[in-house]
């Protein structure tokens, strides 16, 4: 885990872009119940560090319990480090007014983002 200095804590935002915009487009997709089993869904937003999580826990048949979307706000970027949404986690950012060049597809080999049109880091 990344720490900061306390003098050094960053402001929950993206470089002017407020980190609302990640928070609604999360929380949006926290609202879509599974059709199946008793999973759920959790947000976790860390402001203090930057992180936000959106996490399925529960069980279908066995236990379930692993982060859907995982974002992380590097360097005034949005790094996506896990997309497990059907449509896209950074298309949806982007419509919200999240620019392309302030997105990072994470989970992407560095050499295959550029082929995205978003940022390479």
């Amino acid at each position: 885990m990344r720490e900061r200095p306390a003098e050094q804590l960053p402001v929950w935002s993206l470089s002017g872009l407020p980190a609302s915009i990640i928070e609604r487009v999360v929380t949006e997709y926290s609202r879509h119940p599974y059709a199946y089993g008793q999973i759920e869904r959790q947000l976790v937003f860390d402001r203090a560090r930057d992180h936000c999580l959106l996490m399925s826990v529960g069980s279908d048949k066995q236990r379930v319990h692993g982060s859907l979307v995982h974002i992380d706000l590097i360097d005034g970027k949005c790094w996506i480090r896990r997309d497990g949404t059907e449509t896209g986690i950074a298309l949806e950012l982007e419509a919200a007014g999240i620019p392309n060049d302030r997105i990072v597809l994470a989970f992407q080999p560095p050499e295959l983002r550029p082929i995205a049109g978003y940022a390479v880091a």
